[in-house]
């Protein structure tokens, strides 16, 4: 009779840059999550709650190795919970080696993987990253183009592309979509990126984030011009017409 085997993932010295670590996540995929913000974005969004991400230089240099041991302290929780590693940003797909390391040492050990990001990124650079995720958490911060790029300063096509890639090799992605009055809330917009997740059928839901400014003081930390005084976070009101539309078209939304 075989013996089964454990296969034990071995070191190997990948290397990448991290803004930050938060040990007990609940809100960047299922259950409680291990979730890793990387350094580097090539993104300018208005409302970034974390424009310390932008260079990698602002980051740490840790190896996968070092995160892995720290992962494993928590596989308890993760596992009693449903949940998993989440790689965020910054934009995760800006270190796609680092990021598909760090998926294949989970996926070894049976974690649950979650990649957050914008989508902005080459197809052929992000599919090898997208293979080790269980879970995409696509961030589509708008449909209009024009919009998108005000919003971002980059363009929306590649992120379009990768949401099309993620229909057809049917991978698990929940679609998020920032709310910010005076911004994205133009029902155009909204309605735009309703038709265009109705068309994809592995998406398991829509997520309306509505607009903070928790990360105002970050920006005059570090001398950025935040654009967005003014703006106050949208009415319950303002968000439940965002959840109305995406519902029509059959869609589950959060």
């Amino acid at each position: 009779m075989q013996v089964p085997t454990v296969q034990i993932p071995q070191p190997t010295g990948v290397r990448g840059y991290i803004h930050s670590i938060e040990t007990c996540g609940t809100v960047d995929g299922p259950g409680i999550r291990f979730v890793i913000f990387t350094a580097g974005c090539p993104l300018r969004c208005f409302y970034c709650s974390n424009p310390d991400c932008r260079y990698l230089e602002n980051g740490k240099q840790v190896t996968v190795d070092e995160l892995m041991e720290e992962i494993q302290k928590y596989t308890a929780y993760m596992n009693a919970s449903g949940g998993g590693v989440t790689v965020s940003g910054g934009e995760a797909l800006y270190q796609p080696h680092f990021v598909a390391e760090i998926f294949r040492r989970c996926k070894a050990l049976g974690i649950h993987t979650a990649l957050d990001t914008s989508g902005y990124c080459d197809l052929q650079v992000a599919k090898p990253v997208i293979e080790q995720a269980d879970l995409v958490l696509l961030d589509i911060k708008s449909f209009d183009p024009e919009i998108y790029t005000k919003v971002t300063s980059v363009s929306l096509e590649p992120t379009l592309a990768i949401a099309n890639y993620l229909n057809t090799i049917h991978k698990p992605t929940w679609i998020r979509f920032v709310l910010v009055p005076g911004l994205t809330d133009a029902t155009h917009n909204i309605e735009g990126l309703a038709d265009f997740v109705a068309t994809l059928k592995n998406v398991e839901k829509v997520e309306v984030l509505p607009f903070h400014k928790m990360g105002e003081y970050k920006w005059e930390q570090l001398g950025y011009d935040y654009q967005l005084k003014e703006t106050q976070p949208p009415t319950p009101e303002q968000v439940q017409t965002a959840h109305a539309i995406f519902r029509s078209r059959g869609i589950t939304v959060v």
